[in-house]
């Protein structure tokens, strides 16, 4: 989607590493001009470069933010409108595993920091920028929440706790923000081999379980899914093809989401790609009909 986002720009947050990196790259190979924000400056820094080498220097800054910290996050915020009064995108990809491990042996203080991250960090940058989207009359909201929101991940409990929760703050913020043609949608990029996969190794099976331990081993050999696909995804749903999708958990490597511009209306009146309670009867099962 070259050009996707000329005369765009978006704030990315967690952009130093891993597919936040890959988000920001792909963000000004499609046009767009980018506000950056990580925690490490030294990395944050390596990306700003490599951003720049892309798009111009005009067209991208970097600025050292804590996501979970409402001070940071609202300079951060004002800092991106300031270069670039135009801006109308917000992705979130800045997340941690956590403590891995038995809910009762993990350090309180750890899983309380993992839930500040992964879900308050959503929300916070989600209040910072939606003022300003709402002056603008339009915008797109992008967060990153993988299968810690569709599947039970036992021994990594915040992880899976915060990202669930981050979609269903998406599918309510959405309904939120309709009136003011505001997308908000949420990526499930796939089984990636980033940070947080080594982190995993290093926990060892005891931490993290021999289960999730296997299927970590075999994924750093396999390769495990590319960063390109996810990429691709957060510039679709950032761009004008995804207007009026909103509300949806996707994921980058099963769902067709190249084809959805076409099946849009059908989409808005259902619940597909969204987190929702399975009843018996959707199972083929009659017990549970009420009488």
């Amino acid at each position: 989607m070259r050009d996707a986002l000329a005369g765009r720009a978006a704030l990315i947050a967690g952009a130093s590493q891993g597919l936040g990196r890959e988000i920001a790259l792909a963000f000004a190979r499609a046009g767009a001009s980018v506000a950056i924000c990580a925690r490490d400056a030294s990395a944050l820094e390596e990306t700003r470069a490599a951003v720049a080498e892309i798009a111009g220097s005009d067209r991208v800054i970097a600025k050292t933010c804590d996501v979970s910290k409402p001070d940071d996050v609202d300079a951060y915020v004002r800092a991106a409108i300031a270069a670039f009064p135009h801006l109308d995108i917000l992705v979130n990809s800045a997340g941690i595993y956590g403590p891995m491990g038995a809910i009762e042996d993990t350090d309180w203080t750890a899983w309380v920091r993992a839930i500040e991250i992964d879900l308050f960090g959503a929300v916070l940058l989600s209040r910072a920028v939606v003022p300003h989207l709402k002056q603008r009359g339009a915008g797109k909201i992008v967060q990153l929440s993988g299968g810690g929101a569709t599947s039970p991940m036992p021994r990594l409990t915040a992880y899976a706790a915060a990202k669930a929760a981050v979609v269903r703050f998406a599918e309510s913020l959405a309904l939120e923000l309709a009136p003011h043609a505001i997308d908000v949608n949420c990526i499930a990029p796939g089984a990636l081999n980033t940070r947080m996969l080594d982190e995993v190794l290093n926990a060892g099976p005891d931490a993290v379980g021999a289960d999730f331990y296997a299927r970590a081993v075999k994924q750093k050999e396999q390769g495990g899914a590319g960063l390109e696909r996810g990429a691709a995804l957060a510039v679709f749903l950032a761009s004008s093809a995804s207007d009026g999708i909103t509300g949806r958990l996707i994921s980058a490597v099963w769902d067709p989401w190249e084809d959805l511009p076409a099946r849009r209306e059908e989409l808005a009146k259902s619940d597909i790609y969204a987190l929702r309670r399975i009843v018996p009867g959707d199972r083929g099962r009659t017990w549970g009909d009420r009488k």
